[in-house]
Protein backbone atom coordinates (compact mmCIF):
# COMPACT_ATOMS: atom_id res chain seq x y z
CA UNK A 1 0.00 0.00 0.00
CA UNK A 2 1.29 3.61 -0.43
CA UNK A 3 1.80 5.24 2.43
CA UNK A 4 0.22 8.63 3.41
CA UNK A 5 4.23 9.82 4.08
CA UNK A 6 3.32 10.53 0.31
CA UNK A 7 2.12 13.25 0.91
CA UNK A 8 3.93 15.71 2.62
CA UNK A 9 2.82 17.34 5.83
CA UNK A 10 2.25 21.06 5.64
CA UNK A 11 -0.27 21.71 8.40
CA UNK A 12 0.49 22.63 12.11
CA UNK A 13 -2.36 22.33 13.46
CA UNK A 14 -6.28 22.62 12.10
CA UNK A 15 -6.27 26.28 12.25
CA UNK A 16 -4.38 26.46 9.06
CA UNK A 17 -7.29 24.44 7.07
CA UNK A 18 -9.66 27.47 6.31
CA UNK A 19 -13.15 25.95 5.64
CA UNK A 20 -14.95 26.99 1.94
CA UNK A 21 -17.63 28.62 4.30
CA UNK A 22 -17.97 30.39 7.87
CA UNK A 23 -19.78 27.23 9.02
CA UNK A 24 -17.13 24.82 9.41
CA UNK A 25 -17.63 25.30 13.38
CA UNK A 26 -17.62 21.85 15.39
CA UNK A 27 -20.82 20.31 17.64
CA UNK A 28 -21.12 17.67 19.02
CA UNK A 29 -22.75 14.38 18.38
CA UNK A 30 -25.10 14.61 21.07
CA UNK A 31 -26.54 17.68 19.36
CA UNK A 32 -27.00 16.29 16.18
CA UNK A 33 -28.42 12.94 15.98
CA UNK A 34 -27.79 11.28 12.85
CA UNK A 35 -31.35 9.96 11.81
CA UNK A 36 -31.98 14.52 12.22
CA UNK A 37 -29.96 15.09 9.54
CA UNK A 38 -32.56 17.18 7.36
CA UNK A 39 -33.85 18.69 9.84
CA UNK A 40 -30.47 20.47 11.20
CA UNK A 41 -29.67 21.28 7.61
CA UNK A 42 -32.73 22.91 7.42
CA UNK A 43 -32.77 24.83 10.35
CA UNK A 44 -29.59 26.79 8.79
CA UNK A 45 -31.64 27.68 5.40
CA UNK A 46 -31.69 30.43 4.45
CA UNK A 47 -34.21 32.20 2.50
CA UNK A 48 -33.16 31.59 -1.15
CA UNK A 49 -35.02 34.16 -2.69
CA UNK A 50 -33.37 37.03 0.14
CA UNK A 51 -30.31 35.43 -1.41
CA UNK A 52 -29.09 38.23 -4.23
CA UNK A 53 -30.98 38.93 -7.25
CA UNK A 54 -31.97 35.65 -9.30
CA UNK A 55 -34.17 34.58 -12.47
CA UNK A 56 -37.27 32.36 -11.67
CA UNK A 57 -35.79 30.21 -14.28
CA UNK A 58 -33.85 28.51 -11.10
CA UNK A 59 -36.43 28.14 -9.10
CA UNK A 60 -38.36 24.96 -8.67
CA UNK A 61 -41.58 24.44 -7.53
CA UNK A 62 -40.62 23.04 -3.94
CA UNK A 63 -38.85 26.66 -3.35
CA UNK A 64 -35.24 25.06 -4.21
CA UNK A 65 -32.91 27.78 -5.76
CA UNK A 66 -30.75 26.05 -8.13
CA UNK A 67 -27.40 27.79 -8.38
CA UNK A 68 -24.86 25.11 -9.00
CA UNK A 69 -24.36 24.07 -12.48
CA UNK A 70 -21.93 20.93 -13.32
CA UNK A 71 -21.32 20.84 -17.01
CA UNK A 72 -19.74 17.55 -18.68
CA UNK A 73 -16.89 18.96 -20.98
CA UNK A 74 -16.53 15.30 -22.87
CA UNK A 75 -17.67 11.54 -22.48
CA UNK A 76 -14.34 10.55 -23.17
CA UNK A 77 -12.18 9.26 -20.30
CA UNK A 78 -8.10 7.83 -20.13
CA UNK A 79 -9.63 5.23 -16.86
CA UNK A 80 -12.46 2.20 -16.92
CA UNK A 81 -13.53 2.21 -13.23
CA UNK A 82 -15.93 -0.06 -12.74
CA UNK A 83 -18.38 1.83 -11.11
CA UNK A 84 -18.59 4.19 -14.02
CA UNK A 85 -19.31 2.03 -16.87
CA UNK A 86 -19.65 -1.20 -18.30
CA UNK A 87 -16.30 -3.42 -18.80
CA UNK A 88 -17.57 -3.30 -22.73
CA UNK A 89 -17.06 0.14 -22.74
CA UNK A 90 -19.87 2.75 -23.71
CA UNK A 91 -20.88 4.19 -27.19
CA UNK A 92 -19.97 7.90 -27.54
CA UNK A 93 -21.42 10.49 -29.13
CA UNK A 94 -20.28 11.58 -31.99
CA UNK A 95 -17.96 14.82 -32.06
CA UNK A 96 -20.70 16.81 -34.27
CA UNK A 97 -23.32 16.32 -31.50
CA UNK A 98 -21.33 17.11 -28.52
CA UNK A 99 -21.34 21.04 -27.34
CA UNK A 100 -18.96 23.01 -28.68
CA UNK A 101 -16.41 25.64 -26.66
CA UNK A 102 -19.19 28.38 -27.95
CA UNK A 103 -22.28 26.64 -27.37
CA UNK A 104 -21.00 25.73 -23.61
CA UNK A 105 -19.68 29.34 -22.95
CA UNK A 106 -23.35 30.90 -24.43
CA UNK A 107 -25.31 28.27 -22.29
CA UNK A 108 -23.31 28.96 -18.38
CA UNK A 109 -23.75 32.79 -19.52
CA UNK A 110 -27.61 32.07 -19.72
CA UNK A 111 -27.02 30.15 -16.17
CA UNK A 112 -24.79 32.80 -14.70
CA UNK A 113 -26.93 35.42 -15.67
CA UNK A 114 -29.77 33.80 -14.28
CA UNK A 115 -28.11 33.28 -10.92
CA UNK A 116 -25.64 30.60 -11.24
CA UNK A 117 -22.87 31.27 -8.96
CA UNK A 118 -20.39 27.80 -9.04
CA UNK A 119 -19.90 25.55 -12.10
CA UNK A 120 -18.06 22.58 -11.95
CA UNK A 121 -16.34 21.21 -14.91
CA UNK A 122 -16.99 17.19 -15.17
CA UNK A 123 -16.72 14.19 -17.72
CA UNK A 124 -15.95 11.62 -18.33
CA UNK A 125 -12.60 13.25 -17.95
CA UNK A 126 -12.56 17.01 -18.37
CA UNK A 127 -8.87 17.08 -18.69
CA UNK A 128 -8.74 15.40 -21.91
CA UNK A 129 -10.95 18.07 -23.92
CA UNK A 130 -8.26 19.89 -25.77
CA UNK A 131 -9.56 22.95 -25.16
CA UNK A 132 -10.09 23.37 -21.35
CA UNK A 133 -7.72 26.05 -20.71
CA UNK A 134 -9.70 27.88 -22.86
CA UNK A 135 -13.06 27.21 -21.66
CA UNK A 136 -11.97 27.80 -17.97
CA UNK A 137 -10.63 30.99 -19.35
CA UNK A 138 -13.95 32.11 -20.43
CA UNK A 139 -16.03 30.80 -17.66
CA UNK A 140 -14.16 32.70 -14.98
CA UNK A 141 -14.41 35.57 -16.59
CA UNK A 142 -18.50 35.22 -16.39
CA UNK A 143 -19.53 38.04 -14.18
CA UNK A 144 -21.27 36.52 -11.03
CA UNK A 145 -19.66 33.25 -11.19
CA UNK A 146 -17.67 32.54 -7.87
CA UNK A 147 -16.53 29.19 -7.99
CA UNK A 148 -15.14 27.36 -11.12
CA UNK A 149 -14.58 23.74 -10.12
CA UNK A 150 -13.39 20.47 -11.66
CA UNK A 151 -13.75 16.87 -10.98
CA UNK A 152 -11.11 14.99 -12.61
CA UNK A 153 -9.24 11.38 -11.79
CA UNK A 154 -5.72 13.40 -11.73
CA UNK A 155 -4.03 11.09 -14.48
CA UNK A 156 -3.22 14.25 -16.74
CA UNK A 157 -4.11 16.70 -14.02
CA UNK A 158 -0.56 17.58 -12.24
CA UNK A 159 0.85 19.09 -15.15
CA UNK A 160 -1.77 21.04 -16.58
CA UNK A 161 -3.06 22.26 -13.29
CA UNK A 162 -1.01 25.73 -13.21
CA UNK A 163 -2.58 26.28 -16.46
CA UNK A 164 -5.69 25.56 -15.35
CA UNK A 165 -5.17 27.78 -12.32
CA UNK A 166 -3.92 31.08 -13.97
CA UNK A 167 -6.94 30.30 -16.51
CA UNK A 168 -9.56 31.13 -13.31
CA UNK A 169 -10.16 27.46 -12.09
CA UNK A 170 -10.17 27.84 -7.96
CA UNK A 171 -11.15 24.48 -7.12
CA UNK A 172 -10.22 21.00 -7.69
CA UNK A 173 -11.74 16.97 -7.11
CA UNK A 174 -9.84 14.36 -7.88
CA UNK A 175 -11.02 10.94 -7.52
CA UNK A 176 -9.03 8.30 -5.81
CA UNK A 177 -10.75 4.87 -4.29
CA UNK A 178 -8.21 3.14 -3.50
CA UNK A 179 -4.25 3.65 -1.64
CA UNK A 180 -2.99 0.21 -2.83
CA UNK A 181 -1.46 0.37 -6.90
CA UNK A 182 -2.97 -2.91 -7.55
CA UNK A 183 -6.41 -2.27 -6.51
CA UNK A 184 -6.32 0.83 -8.65
CA UNK A 185 -5.17 -1.13 -11.67
CA UNK A 186 -7.85 -3.31 -10.66
CA UNK A 187 -10.92 -0.73 -10.49
CA UNK A 188 -9.83 1.20 -12.91
CA UNK A 189 -8.95 -1.47 -15.51
CA UNK A 190 -5.81 0.77 -15.93
CA UNK A 191 -2.58 1.91 -14.29
CA UNK A 192 -2.07 5.68 -13.17
CA UNK A 193 -2.63 5.45 -9.10
CA UNK A 194 0.98 6.81 -8.51
CA UNK A 195 0.02 10.18 -11.30
CA UNK A 196 -3.01 10.45 -8.80
CA UNK A 197 -1.32 10.51 -5.95
CA UNK A 198 1.17 13.51 -7.69
CA UNK A 199 -2.14 15.64 -8.60
CA UNK A 200 -3.14 15.37 -5.14
CA UNK A 201 0.58 16.83 -4.31
CA UNK A 202 0.47 19.68 -7.09
CA UNK A 203 -3.11 20.77 -6.24
CA UNK A 204 -1.91 21.14 -2.54
CA UNK A 205 1.54 22.82 -3.51
CA UNK A 206 -0.37 25.40 -6.15
CA UNK A 207 -2.65 26.42 -2.56
CA UNK A 208 -6.08 24.73 -3.58
CA UNK A 209 -7.43 24.39 0.24
CA UNK A 210 -9.38 21.92 0.57
CA UNK A 211 -8.20 19.82 -2.09
CA UNK A 212 -11.03 17.38 -2.12
CA UNK A 213 -10.72 13.39 -2.64
CA UNK A 214 -13.64 11.48 -3.64
CA UNK A 215 -13.20 7.82 -2.55
CA UNK A 216 -16.73 5.48 -3.41
CA UNK A 217 -16.44 2.78 -0.81
CA UNK A 218 -17.71 -0.57 -2.13
CA UNK A 219 -17.62 -3.92 0.35
CA UNK A 220 -14.69 -5.91 -0.25
CA UNK A 221 -12.82 -4.09 -2.51
CA UNK A 222 -11.32 -0.31 -0.69
CA UNK A 223 -14.12 -0.53 2.92
CA UNK A 224 -10.90 -1.73 5.39
CA UNK A 225 -9.14 1.59 3.61
CA UNK A 226 -11.09 3.88 5.09
CA UNK A 227 -9.17 4.87 8.38
CA UNK A 228 -5.96 5.17 6.04
CA UNK A 229 -7.97 7.76 4.00
CA UNK A 230 -8.95 9.46 7.51
CA UNK A 231 -5.10 9.20 8.21
CA UNK A 232 -4.38 11.82 4.87
CA UNK A 233 -5.86 14.39 6.24
CA UNK A 234 -3.73 14.48 9.24
CA UNK A 235 -0.99 16.98 8.06
CA UNK A 236 -2.47 17.92 4.73
CA UNK A 237 -5.56 20.43 3.54
CA UNK A 238 -7.60 17.93 2.11
CA UNK A 239 -11.12 16.65 2.51
CA UNK A 240 -12.27 13.01 2.33
CA UNK A 241 -15.26 12.55 0.65
CA UNK A 242 -16.16 9.11 1.12
CA UNK A 243 -19.11 8.47 -1.32
CA UNK A 244 -21.99 5.28 -0.83
CA UNK A 245 -21.43 3.53 -4.23
CA UNK A 246 -24.69 4.48 -6.59
CA UNK A 247 -26.39 2.51 -9.48
CA UNK A 248 -26.25 3.45 -12.80
CA UNK A 249 -26.61 1.44 -16.08
CA UNK A 250 -23.95 -1.45 -16.42
CA UNK A 251 -22.24 -0.69 -13.14
CA UNK A 252 -23.44 -4.25 -11.53
CA UNK A 253 -24.76 -2.03 -8.71
CA UNK A 254 -25.76 -4.27 -5.95
CA UNK A 255 -27.05 -3.61 -2.70
CA UNK A 256 -24.45 -6.01 -0.68
CA UNK A 257 -21.43 -3.65 -2.24
CA UNK A 258 -22.96 -1.03 -0.61
CA UNK A 259 -21.36 0.31 2.91
CA UNK A 260 -23.80 2.91 4.28
CA UNK A 261 -22.90 6.11 5.79
CA UNK A 262 -23.76 4.79 9.23
CA UNK A 263 -21.04 1.84 8.59
CA UNK A 264 -18.60 3.75 7.59
CA UNK A 265 -18.70 6.51 10.40
CA UNK A 266 -18.33 3.55 12.76
CA UNK A 267 -15.75 2.50 11.59
CA UNK A 268 -14.06 5.80 11.73
CA UNK A 269 -15.35 6.72 15.21
CA UNK A 270 -13.72 3.52 16.81
CA UNK A 271 -10.45 4.53 15.51
CA UNK A 272 -10.64 8.23 16.13
CA UNK A 273 -12.18 8.98 18.84
CA UNK A 274 -12.16 13.04 18.71
CA UNK A 275 -14.36 13.15 15.49
CA UNK A 276 -16.74 15.65 15.14
CA UNK A 277 -19.56 16.78 13.43
CA UNK A 278 -19.45 20.16 11.91
CA UNK A 279 -21.90 22.43 11.00
CA UNK A 280 -22.98 21.95 7.16
CA UNK A 281 -24.47 24.63 4.57
CA UNK A 282 -28.11 23.99 3.83
CA UNK A 283 -26.77 22.68 0.05
CA UNK A 284 -24.05 20.93 1.34
CA UNK A 285 -24.37 17.10 -0.33
CA UNK A 286 -22.11 16.11 2.30
CA UNK A 287 -22.09 15.92 6.24
CA UNK A 288 -18.81 17.07 7.15
CA UNK A 289 -16.50 16.17 10.10
CA UNK A 290 -13.13 16.74 11.58
CA UNK A 291 -10.70 14.88 13.88
CA UNK A 292 -9.41 17.10 16.41
CA UNK A 293 -6.00 18.40 15.56
CA UNK A 294 -6.30 17.47 11.84
CA UNK A 295 -5.72 19.63 9.07
CA UNK A 296 -7.87 17.99 6.60
CA UNK A 297 -11.52 17.00 7.17
CA UNK A 298 -13.99 13.88 6.17
CA UNK A 299 -17.21 14.01 4.40
CA UNK A 300 -19.92 11.38 3.75
CA UNK A 301 -22.01 11.89 0.61
CA UNK A 302 -24.71 9.51 1.72
CA UNK A 303 -26.88 9.58 -1.76
CA UNK A 304 -28.41 6.03 -1.26
CA UNK A 305 -29.31 5.76 2.62
CA UNK A 306 -29.89 9.28 4.23
CA UNK A 307 -31.01 11.70 0.55
CA UNK A 308 -30.66 14.78 0.57
CA UNK A 309 -32.81 16.13 -1.74
CA UNK A 310 -34.91 19.00 0.76
CA UNK A 311 -31.50 21.35 0.08
CA UNK A 312 -30.46 20.21 -3.77
CA UNK A 313 -29.12 23.68 -5.94
CA UNK A 314 -27.31 21.58 -8.41
CA UNK A 315 -28.11 21.30 -12.30
CA UNK A 316 -26.52 19.20 -14.63
CA UNK A 317 -25.74 20.38 -18.27
CA UNK A 318 -24.21 17.04 -20.15
CA UNK A 319 -21.88 16.99 -23.24
CA UNK A 320 -24.19 16.35 -25.82
CA UNK A 321 -26.14 19.31 -25.02
CA UNK A 322 -28.80 17.66 -22.25
CA UNK A 323 -30.01 19.36 -19.57
CA UNK A 324 -30.52 16.84 -16.47
CA UNK A 325 -32.22 17.99 -13.05
CA UNK A 326 -31.61 15.39 -11.00
CA UNK A 327 -28.51 13.02 -11.50
CA UNK A 328 -30.89 9.92 -10.41
CA UNK A 329 -33.57 11.09 -12.31
CA UNK A 330 -34.17 9.70 -15.83
CA UNK A 331 -35.90 13.18 -17.34
CA UNK A 332 -33.20 14.92 -20.08
CA UNK A 333 -34.11 17.87 -22.25
CA UNK A 334 -32.18 19.07 -25.02
CA UNK A 335 -30.59 22.45 -24.92
CA UNK A 336 -28.11 21.59 -28.14
CA UNK A 337 -31.30 21.24 -30.74
CA UNK A 338 -33.29 24.17 -29.98
CA UNK A 339 -30.01 26.46 -29.97
CA UNK A 340 -28.75 25.03 -33.12
CA UNK A 341 -31.97 25.40 -34.39
CA UNK A 342 -31.58 29.56 -33.74
CA UNK A 343 -33.88 29.81 -30.48
CA UNK A 344 -33.11 32.82 -28.61
CA UNK A 345 -31.69 33.13 -25.08
CA UNK A 346 -34.89 34.16 -23.89
CA UNK A 347 -36.24 30.97 -25.68
CA UNK A 348 -33.51 28.96 -24.14
CA UNK A 349 -34.57 30.43 -20.96
CA UNK A 350 -37.87 29.54 -20.79
CA UNK A 351 -37.04 25.73 -22.07
CA UNK A 352 -34.67 25.43 -18.78
CA UNK A 353 -37.11 27.05 -16.81
CA UNK A 354 -40.40 24.28 -17.14
CA UNK A 355 -37.73 21.37 -16.92
CA UNK A 356 -36.45 22.58 -13.27
CA UNK A 357 -40.21 23.49 -12.52
CA UNK A 358 -40.53 19.52 -13.81
CA UNK A 359 -38.20 18.48 -11.12
CA UNK A 360 -39.32 16.28 -8.18
CA UNK A 361 -39.05 17.24 -4.48
CA UNK A 362 -37.00 13.53 -4.22
CA UNK A 363 -35.43 10.97 -5.86
CA UNK A 364 -36.61 7.19 -5.52
CA UNK A 365 -35.28 5.08 -2.54
CA UNK A 366 -32.35 3.33 -3.80
CA UNK A 367 -34.02 0.34 -4.51
CA UNK A 368 -36.24 1.68 -7.45
CA UNK A 369 -32.86 4.07 -8.36
CA UNK A 370 -31.62 0.69 -9.31
CA UNK A 371 -34.65 -0.78 -11.39
CA UNK A 372 -34.88 3.08 -13.08
CA UNK A 373 -33.23 3.15 -16.80
CA UNK A 374 -30.51 5.86 -16.61
CA UNK A 375 -27.29 6.34 -18.64
CA UNK A 376 -23.83 5.05 -17.72
CA UNK A 377 -22.50 7.70 -15.17
CA UNK A 378 -19.59 8.69 -18.37
CA UNK A 379 -22.37 9.73 -20.03
CA UNK A 380 -24.13 11.43 -17.30
CA UNK A 381 -20.85 13.67 -15.71
CA UNK A 382 -19.04 12.83 -12.42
Amino acid sequence: MVSVRSLKPICESSSAFPSESSNDQAITSDSLDRSESKTYANSFAEDPLKASPVSDMLLDSFGRLHTYLRISLTERCNLRCQYCMPAEGVDLTSNPLLLSQNEIVRLANLFVSSGVDKIRLTGGEPTIRKDIEDICLQLSNLKGLKTLAITTNGITLARKLPKLKECGLNAVNISLDTLVPAKFEFMTRRKGHAKVMESINAAIDLGYNPVKVNCVVMRGFNDDEICDFVELTRERPINVRFIEFMPFDGNVWNVKKLVSYSEMLDKVEQQFKSLKRLRDHPTDTAKNFRVDGFCGTVSFITSMTEHFCAGCNRLRLLADGNFKVCLFGPSEVSLRDPLRSGVDDEGLKEIIGAAVKRKKASHSGMFDIAKTANRPMIHIGG
